[in-house]
């Protein structure tokens, strides 16, 4: 396991990738069509960063989306109420570190889903047919802690392995607001690693990752413009730090997506064995659906990821966490 405290030490000994504002890119850093090459160094390395997919109205139209959401004045994210009206944009966003599902409150994160260039990165990694089962609006404000190690299959397991995330920036994201650290490769022995409890208020609830054969010298800060998309693995190793800026926000939109080919055992939804389990609560955002004679579900609620600050049921002994 790698401590919070070794990364923090190791940030002097970086090059931050957001120097980076023109020329070549970094390695595994993609700012044209994508090709061979960058399925190439997906599946190799376990991710991948597509440079300012989204523009910049884009990119702003889903950030006023997401303070809108946050402000839950239709009252359908469990765990909050709706913002006081005197409250402004600011202080309500300051309140929340995620919500997940926004993609049923929203057309236009919805309709993000299946951004033409999104969607061209997922067929190159991952087929023909994807559809999408989750999405995870971050706002992760000054001070906010970040998420332990984990993979995303911890969460959402896959028959083929195939699940991967996409990582919209809203904002900058760099060392110093709490950006993702990738461990390249942690993807390739396909073993899912034990998860404990951290007792660390760097993090928020989640459990951590733990006993993978990997140093403080393996992983890499993945510093991005706003606009950008980071794509990972499910099994690949990730984290965040806190956002240690003095102001500001380290904003995100993740979504999940998957083969269609593939049955999805997220939860026991039906009538049968846990190996015919297929999870129907879907997007499908390419190609075609193998399974749509099973028809589609509305299962999954929108709600507020528990912070650390308080919202742990017990700071020693947390709830099993469901990404």
């Amino acid at each position: 396991m790698i401590t919070a405290q070794e990364s923090t030490e190791k940030i002097s000994d970086l090059t931050p990738f957001s120097s980076w504002n023109a020329g070549t890119p970094p390695a595994g850093w993609f700012s044209r069509p994508l090709d061979g090459e960058a399925a190439a160094f997906y599946h190799e390395n376990g991710f991948l960063v597509l440079d300012r997919v989204l523009t910049a109205e884009e990119t702003d139209a889903l950030t006023a989306e997401a303070a809108r959401i946050c402000r839950n004045a239709d009252g359908r994210i469990n765990g909050v109420g709706p913002a006081p009206a005197h409250l402004s944009d600011d202080e309500v966003m300051q309140k929340t570190l995620c919500i997940h599902f926004p993609h049923k409150l929203s057309p236009l994160l919805h309709g993000t889903l299946s951004h033409p260039r999104i969607v061209q990165a997922l067929t190159t990694t991952i087929g023909p047919n994807v559809k999408a089962m989750q999405s995870m609006l971050f706002f992760k404000a000054a001070g906010k802690p970040g998420q332990a190690w984990h993979q995303d299959e911890d969460y959402i397991p896959t028959r083929d392995r195939s699940l991967l995330g996409a990582w919209i920036a809203l904002d900058n994201a760099t060392v110093e607001n709490g950006c993702l650290w990738i461990i390249p490769g942690s993807h390739k022995p396909g073993v899912l690693w034990k998860q404990e409890w951290h007792g660390d208020r760097s993090f928020d609830c989640a459990l951590e990752s733990r006993g993978f054969p990997y140093t403080v010298a393996d992983e890499v800060p993945v510093e991005v413009k706003k606009g950008s998309v980071v794509f990972f693995n499910g099994y690949t190793l990730h984290r965040s730090l806190p956002n240690r800026a003095q102001s500001g926000y380290r904003r995100a939109l993740v979504n999940h997506y998957m083969s269609a080919e593939s049955f999805l055992p997220w939860q026991h939804t039906e009538n049968t064995s846990m190996a015919m389990q297929d999870y129907r609560d879907i997007v499908m955002v390419a190609g075609e659906d193998p399974y749509a004679w099973k028809g589609i579900a509305d299962i999954a609620k929108s709600q507020v990821r528990p912070a650390g600050d308080g919202g742990c049921t017990s700071w020693g002994n947390p709830l099993p966490y469901n990404e």
